[in-house]
């Protein structure tokens, strides 16, 4: 790969952590699928790598756990193009978008709140306009 995989800001996996694999893609394709290695697997070995900082690096183990080979390693395949080169590039791309989602920074904690007064009253005289309306639809008791 020309592009090294850059998964937040500054932070780049080198191209000796990443082991590639092709073999052939399933599905029609005609006489060239036979003989073509167009499926791409990219194993890189989160625990073992030296590029993510040691915060990132735990946080990606923590919350990619279901997704990790072993424990450690994290598996993408791609084969939804022709050739192998488009796949090469979806894989790695698929490959930063989940280590960047992995290793983001957990959301703030939300602050609780109350409605203020006027919200509070508008959404009662709704409840009893709606209520008004429902009532007013009624067929009288006697007949």
């Amino acid at each position: 790969m020309s592009e090294p995989i850059r998964v937040r800001g500054s932070v780049v996996v080198p191209d000796a952590e990443l082991v590639w694999r092709f073999s052939r893609s399933s599905g029609p394709g005609g006489q060239h699928v036979n003989t073509s290695d167009s499926k791409v697997e990219l194993r890189y070995d989160v625990a073992a790598s030296k590029a993510l900082p040691e915060v990132w690096r735990t946080r990606a183990l923590e919350r990619l756990a279901n997704r990790l080979v072993d424990g450690r390693v994290l598996v993408v395949q791609a084969s939804e193009f022709r050739s192998q080169w488009r796949n090469r590039e979806a894989a790695a791309a698929r490959l930063a978008a989940v280590l960047g989602e992995a290793c983001a920074p957990p959301p703030k904690a939300r602050r609780a709140t109350r409605p203020s007064r006027g919200t509070v009253e508008r959404r009662l005289n709704n409840k009893r306009h709606r209520s008004e309306l429902k009532q007013g639809r009624r067929s009288p008791r006697g007949e």
